[in-house]
C-alpha cells in the first residue's frame, strides 16, 4: 500500500515526470499538450490548492491536488486532479490517493467531492470513481478533443463526503 504524503518543494521533479506523459498524451487533462514544466507545476502545486504524493518503495507513482471546487456558497465542495506515473498503473496508487484525498478533504471541512470535467473515453478513471461512490450527475456532450477519438464527452462527477 502506497504512503500518501504532502508534496515538498523538492517533489517537483517527481511530480513533473508524473504530469509530463499525461500531458503530453493530451488524453485525459484538458491542459495544453505543450505546457512547460514550471505552468505545469505552478498549475498543480499552486497557492489556491494542497498537493500531495503517493510513494511506494521509496518511488513517488502518483500525485494529487486538492481545493475548493468553488468560491463564497460553493466553497464546501472540494475539487481533485489525479494523476499516476504511467508505469505504476493497475497497482492501487489512484484508488489510494483517492481514499486519502477524501479523508483529507473531510478533516479540512469540505462536505462533498465534485470533479468538473472527467473525459468519458478514461474509462479508467470513471471506473475507479463510479466504484468509490462518485455519480455522473452531467455530460457535457463532445467537450473534449481527443487526439485519436476525436471529440468526447466530459463527465461531472459527485459524491458526498
Amino acid at each position: 500500500m502506497p504512503l500518501v504524503r504532502p508534496a515538498a518543494p523538492d517533489d517537483g521533479a517527481a511530480i513533473w515526470a508524473i504530469l509530463e506523459p499525461v500531458i503530453r498524451a493530451g488524453e485525459t487533462y484538458a491542459l495544453d499538450r505543450d505546457l512547460p514544466r514550471a505552468a505545469a507545476l505552478a498549475y498543480w502545486m499552486g497557492p489556491d490548492r494542497a498537493s500531495f504524493v503517493a510513494e511506494a518503495g521509496g518511488a513517488v507513482l502518483g500525485t494529487y491536488y486538492l481545493r475548493a471546487n468553488q468560491a463564497g456558497g460553493g466553497a464546501h465542495v472540494a475539487n481533485c486532479g489525479f494523476a499516476t506515473h504511467p508505469e505504476a498503473r493497475g497497482r492501487g496508487i489512484a484508488r489510494a490517493m483517492a481514499e486519502h484525498s477524501f479523508a483529507e478533504a473531510k478533516a479540512r471541512g469540505f462536505r462533498a467531492m465534485q470533479f468538473n470535467f472527467v473525459v468519458s473515453s478514461n474509462a479508467p478513471a470513471v471506473q475507479l470513481w463510479h466504484a468509490l461512490g462518485f455519480e455522473t450527475v452531467g455530460r457535457v456532450p463532445e467537450a473534449f478533443d481527443h487526439p485519436a477519438l476525436g471529440p468526447v464527452d466530459a463527465l461531472i462527477l459527485y459524491r458526498g463526503l
